[in-house]
């Protein structure tokens, strides 16, 4: 069946009949259904071939090794806020394909890296940073002309790994302050500062000075988060003490710095040291944050504020930690209690005879 010269269709789909720039007939399908659609691709078929241009012409790309793209794409990455933290990532995706031709890449090997890396250790979170990365790797790949989109289509069809993000450990008051006096003089201003701000380890130990810290109206400014967003953090005095109490080096505009003057690019021996000594188990630097925002909850902050102080984009991030504040539910049951009994609410729950008959903190 054909409709006007150049155009019949094949079962449902409409093909085009075109002469080529070599005048040889080319026969292409339009991929549709649609007679206008068809008619539309053999007019620009037909423009290109009369510019001088092949319409189907494919640019012949070199066979790219894996190391190759990940050095380009390292260098690029470079302008994002995450380039710290992708970094490491792609260091970890060159020691398993850096001799890996790109055009080899295939699902089934992605799902297998997938595999080992968890059997490995790895937690679900970290594979799927890696996943994303790397997907993120040959998306600029292609763009680059270093390997065909066919490949890419292979790499996205891999499905991110389910991940277990209910983890919430965190400390009560007294082992914090445990953990604090057992850290050493350069490590505890930086320990109360995520106990005393919730904020993440790369954020503390980029601080510097004139760009960050405000003593005089007591708050520190974050230009640079994880989400973007910029964030102001309220300074308490247990904090503003610790703050003054650091010794600025007058060539380093950081405030955490070791006695060269350079900013301290991570504190894990001397932190978990202080973890040993402090006989706390199983405690992650991050889980500092997870306290900050468990002690506020427990204390009666509410959750918008919560959510605003730890710099969350949506609410259901904040409200994981909501259950960890079991003296509020016992508190909210005595006020549904002492309504049932028809008696004043106000004086049961500020009468500490009935608090300590509860078992709810002062």
């Amino acid at each position: 069946m054909a409709r006007g010269k150049g155009v019949y269709k094949r079962g449902g789909v409409w093909w085009i009949r075109y002469a080529g720039p070599d005048g040889r007939i080319r026969y292409e399908s339009s991929g549709s259904s649609s007679n206008k659609a068809a008619e539309a691709k053999l007019i620009q078929r037909r423009k290109d071939v009369q510019e001088g241009k092949d319409p189907v012409a494919v640019k012949k790309i070199d066979n790219h090794l894996f190391k190759e793209l990940a050095e380009h794409y390292r260098t690029w990455a470079e302008r994002q806020r995450c380039f710290r933290t992708k970094r490491g990532f792609i260091k970890q995706l060159v020691e398993a394909f850096a001799n890996y031709p790109l055009r080899r890449f295939t699902t089934r090997l992605l799902e297998e890296y997938q595999s080992k890396s968890s059997t490995a250790g790895k937690s679900p979170a970290t594979v799927n940073r890696h996943l994303t990365t790397l997907k993120h790797m040959f998306t600029k790949a292609v763009e680059w002309e270093m390997v065909e989109e066919e490949v890419l289509k292979k790499v996205r069809r891999v499905k991110p790994l389910q991940e277990n993000n209910r983890r919430l450990r965190y400390l009560s008051a007294q082992e914090c302050q445990a953990l604090v006096n057992a850290c050493g003089p350069h490590l505890m201003p930086i320990v109360i500062t995520a106990l005393h701000t919730g904020m993440r380890k790369e954020e503390i130990l980029s601080l510097e000075w004139e760009r960050n810290v405000d003593l005089v109206h007591g708050f520190i400014l974050l230009d640079k988060t994880k989400n973007g967003e910029r964030r102001e953090v309220p300074i308490n005095a247990t904090l503003q003490g610790a703050l003054k109490g650091i010794i600025r080096h007058v060539d380093s505009p950081y405030v955490f710095v070791d006695r060269e003057g350079k900013r301290f690019k991570d504190v894990k021996r001397s932190y978990h040291s202080a973890l040993r000594k402090a006989g706390i188990k199983d405690f992650r630097f991050h889980d500092l944050r997870h306290t900050f925002a468990s002690q506020l909850v427990m204390a009666g902050v509410d959750i918008i504020t919560v959510k605003e102080l730890l710099g969350h984009k949506s609410l259901a991030m904040t409200l994981r930690y909501t259950h960890l504040a079991p003296a509020h539910k016992v508190n909210a049951l005595a006020v549904l209690d002492g309504a049932m009994k028809l008696q004043p609410t106000i004086q049961k729950l500020y009468n500490p005879g009935y608090r300590r008959q509860l078992g709810v903190a002062k």
